[in-house]
């Protein structure tokens, strides 16, 4: 299996990725006896984040591959992560691998295939994610039910109080009810393939909201109850963007 090749900063943007002061981490090719000509290893920097909006929150990343972005931030903010990417065991095998390579205990993964049933029939992750996902344009149908699912039969689990609090691109705090999808993209796709993913997730029922940068907050519309200050220069908490 080739390893993927990751950068949170196709999620977070806005954080300068040239600061010297960054984690590393090895992310490996799945197998525990790896064959010489499969075999790859790679070093991972990742740039500083702020992680606030993380902070006692449930996450659950969608099409997790190789592990990359929750090894990360399990290992740099001790975030409550699950894994997840389509019902194939050598996925699995490769996330429990690269967990053990940094010394980490292996996250919680869930086997699913966008579309059909999910395993957990009480969803209660407060913040979804994903990165690069549109890729696959046959599958936003089935993406779509997947996030519909996740959004609108979601069940709060621990009582962290308040709003989920973002900062956008241009300096607004937007202020969220959870379960909110934060899900970026940077790989290219064909022109016009991301509103099919958007206009069906809004012919669902679900709010779409466009951060800059093509990052992209999407929540139950029942739920959505943005709240947009502007920032007056000063730190604020949230994820920036």
């Amino acid at each position: 299996m080739d390893t993927a090749v990751f950068s949170p900063a196709d999620l977070f943007h806005g954080v300068d990725d040239s600061d010297d002061d960054r984690d590393e981490m090895q992310i490996c090719s799945d197998g525990e006896k790896p064959v010489a000509l499969e075999y790859q290893e790679r070093v991972h920097d990742f740039p500083d984040m702020n992680r606030s909006i993380l902070d006692g929150r449930r996450v659950l990343e969608l099409g997790s591959g190789t592990g990359a972005l929750a090894i990360f931030l399990r290992k740099a903010f001790e975030v409550n992560i699950t894994t997840s990417d389509y019902d194939d065991g050598e996925i699995e095998k490769n996330i429990s691998y690269n967990c053990r390579a940094n010394a980490l205990d292996v996250l919680p993964h869930i086997r699913h295939t966008w579309g059909d049933p999910f395993p957990v029939c009480t969803p209660n992750w407060d913040i979804v994610i994903a990165s690069d996902i549109l890729l696959y344009v046959k599958q936003y149908d089935n993406l779509v039910k997947t996030v519909s699912f996740l959004l609108n039969e979601y069940k709060q689990k621990d009582h962290k109080s308040g709003c989920i609090t973002i900062t956008d691109k241009s300096g607004t705090q937007i202020s969220a009810k959870p379960p909110v999808f934060l899900m970026s993209w940077r790989r290219r796709i064909g022109k016009g393939h991301q509103s099919l993913f958007f206009d069906g997730c809004e012919k669902t029922g679900l709010q779409v909201q466009h951060l800059g940068d093509l990052v992209y907050l999407i929540s139950n519309k029942q739920e959505a109850d943005f709240v947009e200050t502007k920032s007056d220069g000063g730190s604020s908490e949230g994820m920036i963007f």
